[in-house]
C-alpha cells in the first residue's frame, strides 16, 4: 500500500502497481573487454572497484585499498592493496604497486612488489617488473628488466 498526493493534492491509498524493470547497460563499443582472472581470493573478490573509463585521462595518484580497472589514460603512480587490471587500449604512465596486476593495455613505469603479474596477448610493459609470479601471454611485449618467484630476501 503506498500513501501519496496527486497532482490535485488529494491524499491516495492504493496498492502499489507492479514495479516497472528498468535495465541500465554501460559498456563502450569500442573498448572490448578484457577477460577476468580465473581464480581470485575471497578478500579481492569482496572488494569494491573503481573505474576510470575509456577516453578519460587522467594525472595525480591513486592511493588506498580496493580494486583499481583503467581503460582510459593514467598520469600517476598507482599504490593500491588490491588488483588493478589495464584494460586493452588503456595506458598508464608511472609506478605500480598492487596484489595482483594484469596488463591488457599498456604501462610505461615499474611493478614493485606484486604477488601476481598477467600479462595478456595485448599487454605491453615498459619497466622493470618485480613479483612473486608472473604469467605472460603469447604475443604480449616487455622491455625491461622481470624478477619473479623470490621471496623479500632474495631465496626461494
Amino acid at each position: 500500500m503506498a500513501l501519496w498526493k496527486d497532482q490535485y493534492g488529494r491524499e491516495q491509498n492504493t496498492p502499489d502497481p507492479a514495479p516497472e524493470k528498468t535495465v541500465a547497460t554501460v559498456a563502450s563499443v569500442d573498448t572490448p573487454r578484457t577477460p577476468a582472472p580465473a581464480a581470485r581470493p575471497a578478500a579481492a573478490s569482496d572488494a569494491k572497484e573503481s573505474v576510470l573509463a575509456a577516453g578519460l585521462t587522467i594525472e595525480g595518484k591513486i592511493e588506498g585499498s580496493g580494486n583499481v580497472r583503467v581503460a582510459g589514460n593514467f598520469k600517476g603512480d598507482v599504490h593500491v592493496q588490491g588488483n588493478l587490471t589495464i584494460e586493452q587500449g588503456a595506458k598508464i604512465t608511472g609506478s605500480v604497486r598492487a596484489n595482483t596486476v594484469v596488463i591488457g593495455g599498456e604501462l610505461e613505469g615499474n611493478i614493485d612488489a606484486a604477488t601476481r603479474v598477467e600479462l595478456l596477448q595485448t599487454g605491453v610493459l615498459n619497466g622493470d617488473l618485480k613479483a612473486g609470479s608472473l604469467t605472460v601471454a603469447a604475443g604480449s611485449r616487455m622491455r625491461g628488466r622481470a624478477e619473479f618467484g623470490w621471496d623479500e630476501k632474495g631465496g626461494k
